[in-house]
């Protein structure tokens, strides 16, 4: 019997974000991305479809590889503008109950301190349904517009993101003890000092010696997510993540990129089943299969060839108009998305991918593919997609705002409650609780969970 399937929506503070040209549609909204009520309603639309919650993409920067140019990135909307993400989640947290939000920031454009205070908020004021999405970012215009006059290797950057999450680790989950909040009116005691620590960090990268100013959120530390499916990606995953995202073109190239995570988190000492890993799809679905079918036809006449290399180039690293339509793609080392190219050229010897056919992919959905039909017809789809790969669930892309996520609640979510393997009611507490059906905090065996004591020993130790 086919596994629980769970759903996320991959969203992004901007327009049309997988889906370059749809914003042109007549019935898309995401021309409205800069109005609260575009988000309160996305939000009310995915708790009722019990989706685990929905995942905010970001990038700092402007897909400014291909043609060497912001051209097309501009007059297209492609992936800019672009809003903060985490200013959104309050007011969606503000209309639902259960709905978790997973947010995405870069370890290379913010300072652990500050950052850890700003997740710390989020945790309390949505009651503890906050996720970060652990990124190292790709793209050079973002690094640039940082003072630097070159982003980090690629692997370099993850050198950093270890430290940086051993920051966070210390700040939320070693700096306030378990008791520490007395809370205490009488007494007039908020806190008991003794039981507060500076962290003392002192690295290669960062020195951080104080306290962690936030008194602990529901979580301590967010749900960690991750992305990163190349080599050293994944490497910090299996170290760090409690769901991970991928996003191949093929069940042949997910299924090979699920083993080799699987693989690792046994390497590190950890259940490879105790993280979720999520496939990025897009559904186009109706009440039949014919119905879809023409409205799948419908929404590719409005997608966008340049708009659609822009994104590949710009995840790639590789300026994609140097290429003619009928070229066939090849790998190409970059210091991008090493996983992006490898998921087309390596993961599927039987088939050979041309320029065009990439662009014609990417310009409905994105990088993932879309199972268009009938309610039955996509719930079988995603089932064999389930037992080929191994994965958890589905980061689903909208094509149209909202319509593509009205469409899956409305036909989706049922046949897969009536097939008895999609969610019925959510679990109660935090977001951590809900996914996993355990604590509220990051389990005993995790990178971060051996922060929590020995904070207190090593402030004991220099006093």
């Amino acid at each position: 019997m086919t596994k629980q399937i769970s759903f996320n929506a991959f969203e992004m503070n901007c327009i049309a974000h997988q889906s370059p040209g749809l914003w042109r549609h007549p019935s898309d909204r995401s021309t409205e991305y800069k109005d609260i009520e575009y988000w309160t309603d996305l939000a009310k639309i995915l708790e009722k479809g019990l989706f685990d919650g929905i995942f905010i993409a970001d990038v700092l920067g402007i897909y400014d590889v291909y043609h060497q140019s912001a051209e097309h990135a501009l007059t297209g909307a492609v992936q800019v503008p672009v809003n903060d993400p985490l200013q959104i989640v309050p007011a969606m947290a503000a209309v639902t109950q259960h709905l978790g939000f997973g947010v995405t920031t870069s370890i290379s454009f913010e300072h652990p301190y500050p950052f850890a205070r700003r997740i710390s908020t989020l945790d309390h004021l949505t009651k503890g349904r906050v996720g970060w999405n652990i990124v190292t970012s790709y793209l050079e215009s973002g690094s640039k517009n940082l003072g630097l006059s070159a982003q980090l290797n690629h692997d370099d950057r993850y050198d950093v993101a270890d430290e940086y999450l051993e920051v966070l680790y210390k700040l939320w989950e070693g700096s306030w003890e378990e008791g520490a909040v007395l809370r205490d009116k009488q007494a007039g005691q908020f806190a008991d000092h003794t039981k507060v620590h500076p962290i003392l960090h002192e690295g290669k990268y960062f020195k951080v010696p104080g306290i962690h100013i936030c008194e602990p959120s529901p979580q301590r530390t967010p749900v960690l997510y991750q992305a990163g499916a190349s080599s050293r990606g994944q490497k910090f995953a299996s170290q760090n993540a409690e769901c991970i995202f991928i996003a191949p073109p093929s069940k042949i190239a997910a299924k090979k990129i699920v083993q080799s995570i699987r693989q690792k988190l046994r390497e590190e000492g950890r259940d490879p089943y105790a993280v979720k890993i999520y496939t990025l799809l897009s559904i186009v679905t109706d009440e039949t299969d014919q119905k879809a079918q023409d409205k799948f036809k419908e929404y590719q006449s409005y997608g966008s060839y340049d708009g659609a290399l822009t994104l590949v180039s710009g995840w790639s690293g590789v300026d994609f108009s140097q290429y003619q339509a009928k070229d066939k793609v090849e790998y190409i080392e970059t210091n991008a998305i090493q996983s992006m190219l490898d998921a087309y050229v390596n993961a599927d010897p039987n088939r050979v991918w041309t320029i065009e056919e990439i662009a014609q992919w990417n310009s409905v959905g994105g990088n993932g593919p879309v199972i268009v039909g009938s309610a039955q017809t996509v719930a079988d789809e995603l089932q064999h997609w389930i037992e080929e790969t191994d994965v958890d669930g589905f980061n689903l892309a909208y094509i149209l705002a909202h319509q593509t996520f009205i469409d899956v609640v409305e036909y989706i979510v049922p046949e897969l409650q009536r097939r008895g393997v999609y969610q019925t009611e959510y679990r109660t507490g935090t977001l951590r609780e809900k996914l996993f059906g355990q604590g509220a905090y990051l389990v005993e065996n995790h990178r971060g969970a051996q922060f929590r004591k020995g904070i207190k020993d090593k402030f004991a130790q220099a006093s």
